[in-house]
């Protein structure tokens, strides 16, 4: 019941913010809820106190006591949902498939069933001795990936 009510409440401030979407939702033992949410532009402090108020502000703690966290996906976070993929686009992913494959290159596309690749590499030429650079490009379905993060450069 409790966690039904919450989850309610957080999908009303969702819909009241629809460049924002859930990455995670859980209710810990002891009442502890934890909700991590990301937006199409990023996500500022004051939106996640926004949703906390949305959500802490419809709630009895005479009726059940709780702890509320609402926090923003960290650059460190795994990529799970669609529109994070679409956020990122141009950005360098590192990948790591659900058969062990691994792809680190550019984001240059996202559709509904997955999204594309594209990265330099040095390869032995088709004739005579050296190595050329070729542009690689690797389609990857979301039900493949095990693991997908942004890539942070430092210049």
């Amino acid at each position: 019941m409790f966690e039904k009510k919450v989850q309610e409440l957080l999908n009303t401030a969702l819909t009241e913010k629809p460049d924002f979407f859930l990455i995670n939702f859980e209710i810990k033992p002891g009442n502890i809820i934890e909700v991590m949410i990301d937006g199409d532009n990023g996500v500022l402090v004051e939106d996640c106190i926004a949703i906390s108020r949305a959500i802490e502000h419809n709630l009895d703690r005479e009726e059940e006591d709780f702890s509320l966290q609402v926090m923003s996906a960290g650059i460190t976070e795994g990529l799970v949902h669609q529109r994070q993929y679409t956020k990122n686009l141009g950005r360098s992913l590192s990948v790591k498939t659900n058969n062990n494959e691994s792809f680190e290159g550019e984001l240059v596309e996202v559709d509904e069933d997955g999204f594309t690749l594209k990265w330099k590499a040095r390869e032995p030429k088709p004739i005579g001795k050296g190595k050329i650079t070729v542009e690689k490009t690797q389609k990857i379905a979301f039900v493949d990936v095990k693991k997908a993060n942004v890539v942070i450069k430092f210049n």
